[in-house]
């Protein structure tokens, strides 16, 4: 059958108007109606990033003082250590630190209608971190408010992140209150949103411009991989420092911190008898993230190469100081002198009991304890468990297994290779 090129032309019309239907309702099961001649006019800015969501090539348009600045992604796994080695970035003066940003991204995608979810598979919300991280890198905030609920009112929200992990965003010119707060220590979770009220997203903005770097944390994107398009990006200077941890301690973490959804471990670990309903899939997929990207990294793609930068935490915790000025000189930056201050202030401390929070999320902790603390509270029957779910990942970050309870529980052997 022949076909004549206006029919030809007929269907390439169909099949985007198709596609573009989809978009817009897709944007519009978040956004909900248009009031004002204003709020449609951000909405029509809104609306060609979520048409983004899918495509790789998306990315805002450059900045003289974007490209001027070192691009910091703390890449790594829940219970990690993550919080802990964020603060050696948010200490630096220099650095514009963001706790966490993507959860608003995966919270939105969560909460969305059924038919929304079947829509948003994992490419399209990879897609939408990696433009809300691009946007942020280049201090543009008012993306992420396509994401933050309740929708911030102008440019206003209550409902940031853990905000009070960021200093920027606690002190001047942010948060008026914040400075003196700053220069005492580190203020607590509740301070700041308290002191601070409301967080103003334009100068959020303004703040980050003024500072020489950006630094984000995640534990949301899955692989190194993930972060090729960045890292390929010209107007990125991207550096990504991935941090593991031994799976065992991983584990031991997360079921202190998240009891409820690890009821059926701590059974495990208190009885020594492993129930029959116990969700081995969470460990095993967190083993095989870092084992791709570990791989990945040490390959050495033309992507990665001079971007990547291995840590253990374990290492980090036993020779902080060390550790840290070997990752200022990965990132070709100066080590500023609070860095090394907060260090010493908080590597040799005891974790906080006053609340769960700090308890969970706590920052000042003996360091090298905390490394080890695993050992003494996990039965022996889960660590062997986890050794052999995991046996290619502790290979081949210099992990040792164990063979008894009692080289488990003896805490002056280590059980990590030599790596550099």
């Amino acid at each position: 059958m022949e076909c004549s090129w206006k029919t030809l032309l007929l269907l390439v019309c169909t099949s985007l108007g198709v596609q573009y239907t989809a978009i817009r309702s897709l944007h519009d099961s978040f956004s909900g109606p248009c009031q004002d001649s204003a709020h449609c006019q951000g909405r029509q800015g809104k609306e060609q990033r979520w048409k983004s969501l899918c495509d790789d090539s998306h990315v805002p348009a450059e900045t003289s003082a974007a490209t001027a600045r070192k691009h910091i992604l703390l890449f790594a796994q829940t219970r990690s250590g993550s919080s802990f080695t964020g603060q050696l970035f948010n200490q630096h003066p220099g650095i514009f630190y963001v706790f966490e940003p993507l959860y608003h991204v995966q919270q939105a995608f969560t909460n969305s209608s059924s038919r929304l979810q079947r829509a948003l598979d994992g490419r399209a919300l990879l897609g939408a971190y990696r433009d809300l991280l691009l946007n942020l890198y280049n201090c543009d905030f008012s993306f992420l408010e396509s994401y933050i609920r309740p929708e911030p009112q102008d440019h206003m929200t209550g409902a940031f992140f853990r905000r009070s992990s960021s200093h920027a965003l606690c002190t001047p010119p942010v948060c008026q209150e914040g400075g003196e707060e700053i220069l005492a220590g580190q203020p607590d979770e509740t301070w700041c949103p308290k002191k601070c009220q409301a967080l103003n997203l334009t100068l959020a903005s303004q703040a980050c411009q003024a500072r020489s770097h950006v630094a984000i944390k995640t534990v949301r994107i899955p692989e190194v991989g993930d972060l090729r398009t960045l890292s390929e990006d010209p107007r990125l200077d991207l550096r990504i420092i991935h941090l593991v941890r031994d799976p065992r301690a991983i584990l031991a973490s997360r079921m202190t911190a998240f009891a409820g959804k690890f009821r059926a471990w701590k059974i495990w670990n208190a009885t020594g008898r492993q129930p029959r309903y116990v969700d081995l899939t969470q460990i095993t997929r967190t083993c095989r993230d870092i084992e791709y990207s570990v791989e990945t990294g040490l390959q050495k793609p033309s992507w990665l190469r001079g971007r990547y930068l291995l840590v253990r935490y374990e290492d980090l915790a036993l020779n902080p100081e060390e550790k840290v000025k070997e990752i200022y000189r990965f990132l070709g930056l100066d080590l500023h002198q609070k860095v090394l201050t907060w260090i010493a202030h908080n590597t040799n401390g005891t974790v906080p009991s006053s609340s769960e929070w700090n308890f969970k999320y706590s920052t000042t902790r003996d360091s090298k304890a905390t490394a080890q603390s695993w050992r003494v509270h996990l039965n022996f029957d889960i660590v062997k468990t986890v050794q052999s779910l995991c046996n290619r990942t502790l290979s081949l970050l210099g992990y040792k297994p164990v063979q008894s309870v009692d080289e488990l529980r003896n805490i002056t052997k280590h059980l990590m290779e030599p790596r550099t």
